[in-house]
């Protein structure tokens, strides 16, 4: 493994480590019912923009051409606001199990738009790879993940949110390749969360303003930040440097680290143990991420 593909494991492990923290916290935050899907999307595009926008002032980007900023408002709309709008809005209708399930497809969309759109091979290892990682992280969802609070069952709609989030994050990992690998990575997120939050202004504006901010508890408050910070700014800092070194479906494998950490997590506060179900669904996990690695890339 040469150093760039290794730094590109990193930051893409790191990001989707940070998610699967996220997936827990945005649960929490919509069963405390305190503030709605579209307000918390609202804050989280125009907070993560500013913050980008405040760190390109320490970053020397070159000018971006009009063509560019123009792949950079569709990337914005594809890869961040339809992505985290469906997510947020999803979670408040659909149960964890139905909600890790879907996820757990995105793989599979990102394997088809990157063999559509950067002609990335289909191979035999990639299939068998993404199957394998995909039985393990199935069968950790059905033997593993229970949370307490939220609702019952999954709606139409919320099943619908939930694929939508899947296939439009997997387009962006897909199809803007090429366009990630000309910028650092700061420009190209200030770009694009501006974009984000001013495409999102007009359904956002309302739900913002009429929060209660006074009603929002500590807990909530610090589960919010972490979601603007840490799942916002750190993972989408870390997700281009991923995109940038590794294939778009190796990528995207590691969304089946999300159900791993929050399995961990409930085994280390006790509301789980750790069994040999649980373990094998890991490693059958990482087999899989390992499979698809060695498959053969476009350039060869």
């Amino acid at each position: 493994m040469n150093r760039g593909n290794l730094t590109g494991h990193l930051a893409a492990g790191s990001a989707y480590a940070i998610f699967g923290l996220n997936i827990v916290f945005c649960k929490d935050i919509a069963n405390a019912s305190v503030i709605s899907a579209e307000a918390l999307f609202g804050l989280r595009m125009i907070l993560a923009a500013a913050i980008f926008w405040f760190a390109s002032i320490f970053v020397k980007g070159g000018k971006v051409p009009r063509k560019d900023l123009l792949m950079m408002l569709a990337a914005g709309v594809i890869g961040l606001a339809l992505p985290q709008y469906t997510f947020l809005k999803g979670i408040t209708m659909a149960t964890s199990i139905d909600t890790s399930i879907i996820g757990s497809l995105t793989p599979v969309w990102t394997m088809i738009f990157a063999a559509i759109f950067l002609k990335e091979p289909i191979t035999g290892k990639k299939v068998a790879g993404v199957i394998v990682s995909l039985a393990g992280v199935i069968l950790l969802i059905f033997t593993s993940l229970h949370f307490s609070g939220g609702i019952g069952h999954t709606t139409p709609a919320g099943a619908v949110l939930l694929l939508l989030n899947a296939i439009t994050f997997a387009a962006y990992l897909g199809i803007f390749r090429p366009l990630i690998q000309r910028y650092d990575v700061i420009t190209l997120m200030k770009w694009m969360f501006l974009f984000a939050a001013l495409s999102s202004l007009p359904f956002t504006l309302g739900p913002m303003v009429s929060v209660d901010y006074r009603s929002i508890s500590l807990q909530v408050a610090g589960e919010i930040a972490y979601l603007v910070v840490l799942a916002t700014f750190v993972t989408y800092t870390l997700i281009p440097i991923g995109q940038k070194n590794l294939r778009p479906t190796l990528v995207s494998m590691y969304t089946y680290l999300q159900p791993i950490i929050a399995v961990a997590v409930s085994i280390i506060a006790g509301m789980d143990v750790l069994t040999w179900q649980k373990v094998a669904a890991m490693l059958l996990v990482f087999t899989g991420v390992a499979i698809v690695n060695r498959s053969r890339a476009a350039s060869q």
